[in-house]
């Protein structure tokens, strides 16, 4: 379980560091493209890039923030049930998340296998964007990762709890 754990914290941690690199990226594009708007040389193909890149930055993040606990919860209910209730709530929205998000993975790799085979390109700078596709598969594969130490954090806790 341990190394599990830090698995996933180490590929989420390359995984975020990979994603602020593009976020200074869509950064400088953007900062790039209204200057040089005033010159009436807008860069091409700005439009493209900042939504390939923008998915790259979405799927290589929830997994850290998945971790950190970032994402928006409304628990105002679950919090009055008892602690046995919450646990096994929050086990069984463990495992519906890994699974979603593992088939997501899958199906999204399927995808960009098709875009590689077919050698789709941008219409404006004619890029690959297969790379990019693998890229949001291996950040929902990721965070499928995160749910299932998640889930097994639950069982840890639990024994430790009985002792």
């Amino acid at each position: 379980m341990v190394i599990l754990d830090r698995i996933s914290h180490y590929l989420n941690q390359m995984l975020i560091c990979i994603a602020g690199l593009f976020m200074i990226a869509m950064i400088f594009l953007t900062c790039a493209n209204v200057f040089l708007r005033f010159v009436w040389i807008p860069v091409s193909g700005t439009f493209e890039l900042m939504g390939y890149f923008g998915a790259v930055v979405t799927a290589f993040a929830v997994g850290y923030t998945q971790i950190r606990r970032g994402h928006i919860a409304v628990d105002i209910i679950v919090l009055r049930f008892s602690k046995k209730a919450q646990r096994i709530l929050n086990a069984v929205n463990n495992i519906i998340c890994m699974v979603f998000f593992a088939l997501a993975a899958w199906q999204i790799s399927r995808y960009a296998t098709t875009l590689w085979e077919t050698g789709e390109v941008t219409e404006t700078l004619q890029v690959i964007y297969y790379p990019f596709t693998y890229g949001v598969a291996l950040g929902c594969a990721v965070l499928s990762l995160v749910f299932l130490t998640d889930f097994l954090k639950l069982f840890m806790e639990k024994g430790e709890d009985e002792e």
